[in-house]
């Protein structure tokens, strides 16, 4: 039985897409995606922002619509 996992990242795009093709011709598209979380600190009450890095890699056609 196929299954879909579905990810939403909501954040700031770091680059612009890279869009790459493999000798078959088929499109590979790579993005970096920053996404920053905001919490505050238990011990001192201070506010903090951790941020992290997302590389996302698309093919073939969704690939070619990421590049445009």
């Amino acid at each position: 039985m196929a299954s879909l996992n579905r990810v939403t990242l909501i954040g700031h795009l770091g680059a612009d897409p890279e869009v790459r093709y493999t000798q078959n011709r088929e499109a590979i598209a790579t993005i970096r995606i920053a996404t920053t979380e905001t919490y505050k600190d238990k011990s001192s009450g201070e506010r903090k922002e951790t941020t992290e890095w997302h590389r996302i890699v698309f093919f073939n056609r969704m690939a070619e619509v990421v590049g445009e």
